[in-house]
């Protein structure tokens, strides 16, 4: 018996690989060809091996087709893989840190955090000249310090003897929360009519308007930043352990949180830059893969990033079809799917510790 679990966790690991990398294409192809102006899959594959310089029958001949699929959907749909992986690996990184699967930068505030920066540049950036030196950069650099800074206050606050505390952590992020939704009303106080305009986005999160130059900064930080992750699931998997074996076994404990933390704040940063609060994605994912497969951490951080942008990718088909004429905000969408999730791991939680009073 004990020697067909491991064969029987292979099994899972190859199985879950295969339905998430089909998910993930059909996610692509979808998105690609739903919308307002409907796309075959032949015109699809015909416009990208044209873009690749090979010649084709199924390439289509309606400008305003082509423009479509490269300058609407296609961007759309690559912040979409991008994002979501990034907040997904965010999530699986924090619960491995904090020891606890209720961790996720949506719920400790570290995504409200990015906001708040976000929308301080939106605001000050054209006044303090960092439009001008950082451009598409310096928004995005605001979120990963808003995101850093709410991060680490998480994580002073939380930890205490060795492990994290689950009520301090939810109390942390509620504060986090409340003190961040109270910093972009103060934004949009001081905001003119399009400030306002682009911090409500930020609160709503959407996908809508993605461009490729956004892509282009996004894109490379979730890969650098799932790659690092995936290179420090070993040292996850030794402080799942216990600090004190973790630091037997040659863990730099604390170089490790620390790292981690600036991890985390980067992906949920550069995310919250573009797209707004999308909160629990990386919550669901990672939790559900940890069921499927086991709790090592390589296999996970890297079936997180798939499931994450597969899981996002189909919530911005839903969000942008499921009423006619309208793009619904994403954010409300995983939110609707995440809230009971969170409300069931919160239980589970409470009910495995025997209470918290």
């Amino acid at each position: 018996m004990a020697a067909a679990r491991p064969v029987t966790r292979v099994a899972r690991g190859i199985t879950l690989s295969v339905s998430l990398a089909v998910a993930l294409l059909a996610a692509v192809l979808f998105s690609s060809m739903v919308g307002q102006l409907p796309v075959t899959p032949a015109e699809i594959v015909g416009s990208v091996l044209r873009a690749a310089g090979i010649d084709n029958a199924w390439a289509p001949t309606d400008p305003i087709v082509e423009s479509t699929i490269w300058i609407v959907r296609f961007p759309r749909i690559v912040m979409g893989l991008a994002v979501g992986a990034a907040l997904a690996v965010a999530g699986a990184v924090m619960q491995a840190i904090f020891g606890n699967p209720l961790a996720e930068p949506g719920v400790v505030g570290v995504s409200s955090g990015a906001a708040l920066g976000a929308a301080s540049a939106i605001v000050f950036g054209g006044s303090l000249g960092l439009t001008a030196a950082l451009g598409s950069w310096g928004i995005a650099v605001f979120a990963f310090a808003g995101g850093l800074l709410a991060t680490l206050v998480v994580y002073f606050v939380s930890r205490a003897n060795g492990r994290t505390e689950v009520v301090t952590l939810l109390l942390t992020g509620i504060a986090i929360n409340a003190f961040a939704g109270a910093g972009l009303a103060f934004m949009l106080f001081m905001g003119d009519t399009a400030t306002r305009e682009q911090i409500t986005f930020w609160q709503l999160g959407s996908l809508n308007g993605s461009l490729w130059r956004e892509v282009a900064i996004v894109a490379p930080i979730t890969v650098l930043g799932t790659v690092a992750a995936v290179v420090l699931g070993r040292r996850y998997d030794l402080l799942a352990l216990g600090e004190r074996n973790a630091r037997h076994l040659g863990v730099n404990v604390e170089a490790l949180r620390i790292g981690s933390i600036v991890l985390v704040a980067l992906l949920t940063g550069v995310a919250v830059a573009f797209c707004g609060i999308i909160a629990f994605v990386g919550l669901v994912v990672p939790h559900v893969i940890r069921m499927a497969i086991g709790p090592s951490h390589r296999p996970l951080l890297v079936a997180s990033a798939v499931g994450g942008a597969a899981l996002l990718t189909f919530a911005d088909l839903v969000a942008r079809t499921i009423v006619p004429g309208a793009d619904l905000p994403i954010g409300m969408l995983t939110s609707l799917i995440g809230g009971p999730f969170f409300f069931y791991l919160l239980y589970r939680q409470r009910k495995r510790s025997g209470g918290w009073a």
